[in-house]
């Protein structure tokens, strides 16, 4: 995803990060429940885990807002089973 606001780290600039899937175990220590309803602090804990380049927590305390509901929104994606994207997009 591009970010409307890069991240400055540095003398490195970041303007794309990309976010896999999560294993369950990068899971650890976050509530489900918590990361379905954009909960930041749960995302700081799972987001160093699951973006390229990796983003470290200072990356996105100091993150533009809006950039860090598009990640979260991706990341309850990536929570939903198949079922639920596809009832979600007939619905759409």
């Amino acid at each position: 995803m591009t970010l409307d606001t890069p991240i400055i780290r540095g003398s490195t600039e970041i303007t794309e990060v990309t976010l896999r899937k999560p294993v369950s175990g990068e899971l650890r220590g976050v509530s489900l429940t918590d990361l379905l309803q954009m909960d930041v602090l749960a995302l700081r804990k799972v987001l160093p885990r699951i973006t390229t380049p990796t983003l470290t927590d200072h990356d996105i305390g100091l993150m533009d807002p809006a950039d860090l509901v598009q990640m979260a929104t991706e990341v309850a994606g990536f929570l939903l089973p198949k079922s639920a994207k596809v009832d979600a997009s007939l619905a759409a």
